[in-house]
């Protein structure tokens, strides 16, 4: 790369797009078929997107809440709002309505994408003015309430090209999330930030454009911010979404990715995946996965290592998505001591990184304001790892 280094996930989209026009960067899965967009495609949609939230009246600073689970559209949406120099905030669907309520009034946000009908009608039941995005996945017929916008509406065809953003080291994610205590709390990440530990966590993993990612944890979770979105557009792998969180195991295991980013429950509930694999404790199979699993020593241990792997650990790799995967994380606390003895038995090294939290409570208000402008804060002096 030569000139100036991007410095915002934008300017990072644009990058690849110039570079690398019409290599795979985004697929997802809908009605059990895979589509795929181009690089060029995704900056395309991106722009597109932007240009019809700023026609809108979206505005540099301004917030877009995505009430959403893992999918393209709520991809495509954030960077468009950061596109304008905005800030994307995913937020957790199953959310309860009382901190949905208190979220809104917190956040004040000009547009809120809903990923289904159910959730658009409990955006319009609250008591704010809001601009509704109706992802609308199955293409039915237009929501008729006039403050819903249908996701394919949305997008204005641009006709000057890559416009640059509008505020290039301005916060890009914030999350909000109720705390243990039942409180809203919120914490946000400047494009410094996200820049600056993708290239950390892409250098340490040995990432490249040729790595597939899976995208199957929650959108409102902040590691999908850090670990994959921020990531992809800096190394340039293709990133996959599921049909669902329900299918999210099959999907796997019929992309095999190479890339596997999770929490310590993720990797619990794949290892459940496999002990059901497993025939009955008195099968000579079984017995050669516990031997596995404490380790072969003496004079038959290379044979045993040898034949667990073709009779057992490769079979069960491929059942459960992980034969090619290089670079398996789990992200926050690490995993459990018979989950690590599984998955080091299946020859998968699954590494830590860490999920620095620096989560501030959120003082309520009574009333909704003005949409507040957001600038960088302190995410900007969170350490790189």
């Amino acid at each position: 790369m030569t000139g100036a280094q991007p410095s915002t996930l934008p300017d990072w989209l644009r990058h690849q797009a110039r570079h690398r026009p019409h290599a795979l960067a985004l697929r997802h899965k809908r009605l059990g078929a895979w589509h795929a967009l181009s690089w060029r495609e995704v900056a395309a949609a991106v722009e597109q997107l932007a240009a019809g939230l700023a026609q809108r009246g979206f505005a540099a600073g301004d917030a877009l809440l995505l009430v959403s689970q893992p999918r393209e559209q709520a991809l495509l949406l954030s960077l468009a709002a950061q596109w304008s120099g905005g800030v994307a905030i995913p937020l957790d669907p199953q959310l309860g309505d009382a901190a949905l309520r208190a979220a809104l009034t917190h956040l004040a946000p000009r547009f809120v994408l809903a990923e289904d009908d159910r959730q658009v009608d409990r955006l319009l039941a609250q008591e704010q003015a809001l601009q509704v995005i109706d992802a609308n996945p199955r293409h039915l017929t237009p929501h008729p309430h006039p403050a819903v916008i249908d996701y394919r509406a949305l997008a204005l065809a641009s006709r000057e090209g890559f416009a640059p953003a509008a505020l290039p080291h301005g916060d890009a994610f914030a999350f909000v999330r109720l705390n243990d205590d039942g409180h809203l709390v919120e914490q946000r990440f400047t494009h410094a930030t996200l820049v600056r530990e993708a290239r950390h966590l892409v250098d340490t993993e040995k990432l490249h454009a040729n790595d597939e990612a899976f995208a199957a944890r929650a959108f409102a979770a902040a590691s999908q911010a850090r670990y994959l979105i921020a990531p992809w557009v800096l190394s340039g792998f293709r990133l996959n979404f599921p049909e669902s969180l329900a299918t999210r195991d099959n999907d796997r295991r019929e992309l095999a990715p190479t890339l596997v980013a999770g929490t310590r429950d993720t990797y619990a509930r794949v290892a459940q995946l496999v002990d059901d694999r497993l025939p009955g404790e008195r099968s000579w199979r079984r017995r050669l996965i516990d031997r596995a699993l404490r380790g072969q020593r003496g004079p038959f241990g290379p044979f045993i290592r040898t034949l667990t792997w073709w009779l057992i650990t490769r079979p069960l790799r491929e059942v459960i998505g992980f034969s090619r995967t290089h670079a398996a994380l789990v992200i926050g606390p690490p995993l459990d001591a018979k989950t690590a003895a599984l998955f080091d038995a299946l020859r998968v090294p699954v590494r830590a990184w860490p999920d620095h939290s620096d989560w501030q409570r959120v003082e309520q208000r009574a009333q909704p304001e003005t949409p507040q402008r957001h600038a960088a804060d302190r995410a900007s002096e969170q350490p790189a790892y």
